[in-house]
């Protein structure tokens, strides 16, 4: 591994609930939570500022945080009882986002790509999100780490 400087940030208290509608226990009934997300990135340069990233400059993903995960109801697309959350969703009773998969290792892999997608855009390829801890609460996490490919083959005239 090529030496690069790290930093991290967290967003938390985003309230929403969601179910596993295939396990065979508990997490199949509506449940919630108040999830947090940690990412950590990375960069083999610093910014104009010294920074790896800026955390100010995150706002972007911290309302897509927000919009998904905010006092929402989360559900797998393939759940059985879809079109009735979509119709509670349509009564105004609960604020419905549609995932592939609700659970936090998908949701970690989930937002690891959209920190990725804004650091590439934005700075074109300096800085990368390298792993998201995607946690529910105090003693449960699932974390995501990739270095995403246009990271590593990002080639450089210095």
């Amino acid at each position: 591994m090529t030496a690069a400087y790290t930093c991290s940030k967290t967003f938390s208290g985003y309230p929403c609930c969601h179910r596993q509608w295939r396990h065979s226990g508990h997490c199949r009934f509506v449940h919630g939570y108040s999830r947090s997300f940690c990412f950590w990135f990375q960069a083999k340069d610093l910014d104009e500022n010294g920074f790896v990233v800026d955390f100010s400059s995150l706002s972007e993903l911290e309302q897509r945080l927000r919009q998904q995960f905010d006092h929402t109801f989360l559900v797998n697309a393939d759940d059985p009882l879809l079109e009735q959350w979509q119709g509670l969703h349509e009564q105004g009773a609960l604020d419905l986002r549609v995932m592939d998969n609700v659970g936090m290792e998908a949701s970690a892999a989930l937002v690891w790509d959209w920190a990725n997608t804004l650091l590439k855009a934005r700075d074109g390829g300096r800085s990368c999100c390298w792993k998201v801890e995607a946690r529910e609460n105090e003693k449960n996490a699932a974390s995501y780490a990739d270095v995403p490919t246009w990271f590593n083959n990002e080639t450089r005239e210095d």
